[in-house]
């Protein structure tokens, strides 16, 4: 979601197998390689580990060690569990991220409950008209107690135990024999990559945080209820103080269940980012007023939840000696994705990093701690941030861990730091892995900057891109897609990000990687 259905909604999208290209080097694409990955994981929900793993059989039995073809591929599932799966394969064939909207309501009279699925397919880059896909939508009915709510029969479409077969543009389900109104939990597992708008409200939403047994849409839920008022306030709407605290409560009611995976807690704390609000809003987006609107938000949960935190934050501080296992790991995560929290709303959060940072006695407590001080500007960042230069960068995959940081925070004086880095004769310019990691990392996660309303981080990109070209076309390609969502921003920015593109354009010798983007940006 965060970075293949941006490209997806773009001038960029093109299919899971591309059935056309210009330079076969541009598609090295989350498209490619993330959506084809689910593409398959869909393929495996919809048959069932023994049927899945019947067809990875007879695919090894027919063509191990060979260069063979999708065609292929979904034939041996065909005839391994006796099925038509021609159909399934428009997600190889078809560009775009179907939208899912469900509808449903409840008879209470008549103990009979309805959802209604349809399926949208947005047009993209050559292929204006789309055909309803095949989406197997995991589910549960969750009733008012908390347990699954049971039925007695269901009709309107084919459901395979826990799967809805959505397979056109909309079908309508009767369950019958539901003693009480159910919450419907749709997409478990994320069974689809696709889009999901669903009518619930807010306390629905925050009834499956608490009861959900489906782990994705348990997080899923407490994600939809931040990004809701997030991006309502971006609009002009500022979220109801009740909204908020119901939001603060369920997420410190989660950090304190003791049954919870430590892992999953902290993705719990991992609010929706700048570039998550800007996807969704897809149109007049300002990335500067999100960022304040989004740090506005999370200072106002933390100022709700900073004992909470605190208490977590502590109660995983330990002396016990490194090691990578999966508890460990898990404890150091929601450790230091509280202490980001805390940072950012709490007066006591920039001391916290930086005795931290001092103390930790591994790499992934020391850098996180770096992290959440950079990513704020506290008043010891500067300083770690050096000290984490000079100590620790002569591994290059620690060196590039720093470049990132450096690109990274919001504030104007990033960028000039950013070409004081390119511009130093220390710097490796030669190195692709160094150039990603610095101007790329500006590039595409720091919105605020690259996107500033004068248009210098445009520009700045836009030559960068027109300087590497000359010796590495696949680094200035791949930073060039930066600006895939360029007619999303609002008409100040949109404008300065066409005149970049249209200036690196008329500059002409560019490499047929380069190009190729370029000029499906513009079109697009």
């Amino acid at each position: 979601r965060a970075a293949q259905f941006p490209e997806d909604a773009g001038p960029l999208a093109h299919p899971a197998r591309p059935d056309h290209y210009k330079e076969i080097n541009n598609f090295y694409t989350t498209t490619v390689y993330e959506k084809g990955a689910e593409i398959v994981r869909m393929l495996a929900t919809l048959l069932g580990e023994e049927g899945f793993r019947r067809g990875m059989d007879l695919y090894f039995e027919r063509h191990d060690g060979e260069a063979t073809t999708i065609e292929a591929f979904i034939k041996v599932f065909e005839d391994a569990n006796g099925v038509d799966l021609q159909h399934f394969q428009q997600w190889y064939l078809q560009a775009g991220t179907p939208t899912i909207t469900a509808e449903h309501s409840y008879d209470a009279a008549a103990k009979t409950y309805r959802l209604k699925l349809s399926q949208t397919v947005p047009p993209t880059p050559g292929q204006p008209e789309k055909q309803p896909m095949v989406v197997p939508v995991k589910f549960g009915l969750i009733g008012p107690n908390g347990a699954p709510a049971e039925w007695t029969g269901v009709t309107g479409a084919e459901v395979r135990g826990d799967m809805i077969v959505l397979d056109r543009e909309s079908i309508e389900l009767t369950f019958t024999g539901i003693a009480n109104r159910p919450v419907p939990s749709l997409l478990r597992g994320f069974s689809a990559p696709v889009n999901l708008k669903t009518p619930l409200s807010q306390d629905d939403q925050l009834f499956l945080a608490r009861h959900d047994s489906d782990p994705f849409n348990r997080w899923d839920a407490l994600q939809d209820v931040a990004m809701n008022l997030l991006t309502a306030a971006v609009r002009g709407t500022r979220w109801p103080e009740s909204a908020l605290s119901a939001l603060a409560t369920a997420l410190a009611e989660t950090i304190a269940a003791p049954a919870l995976d430590l892992a999953f807690k902290a993705n719990v704390l991992v609010l929706p980012t700048e570039n998550d609000i800007a996807r969704v809003l897809a149109e007049n987006v300002d990335p500067l007023k999100i960022h304040q609107t989004r740090d506005a938000f999370i200072r106002e949960i933390v100022a709700r939840i900073e004992g909470a935190l605190r208490r977590t934050y502590d109660g995983l501080t330990t002396d016990a000696p490194y090691s990578p296992d999966a508890r460990q790991a898990g404890r150091r995560d929601l450790r230091n994705r509280a202490l980001a929290l805390l940072v950012r709303g709490s007066a006591e959060g920039p001391a916290l990093a930086a005795a931290q940072y001092r103390a930790a006695t591994n790499m992934t407590d020391r850098l996180a701690a770096l992290s959440a001080a950079v990513a704020v500007g506290t008043p010891q960042s500067a300083e770690m941030l050096e000290d984490f230069r000079r100590r620790f960068t002569a591994d290059p995959l620690v060196y590039d861990k720093w470049l990132g940081l450096s690109a990274t925070p919001p504030q104007d004086e990033t960028l000039e730091r950013v070409r004081a880095i390119l511009d130093d004769p220390s710097f490796p310019r030669n190195n692709p892995n160094r150039l990603r990691a610095l101007v790329g990392v500006f590039a595409n996660a720091n919105p605020v900057q690259f996107a500033r309303a004068d248009g210098a981080g445009f520009r700045f990109v836009a030559g960068f891109v027109a300087e590497v070209d000359k010796r590495n076309p696949q680094v200035a390609s791949r930073v060039l897609t930066a600006f895939r969502t360029w007619r999303n921003y609002e008409p100040v920015r949109r404008a300065a990000a066409e005149a970049a593109l249209r200036t690196l354009q008329q500059a002409g010798q560019l490499s047929r990687n380069a190009a190729d983007i370029l000029e499906r940006t513009l079109a697009g």
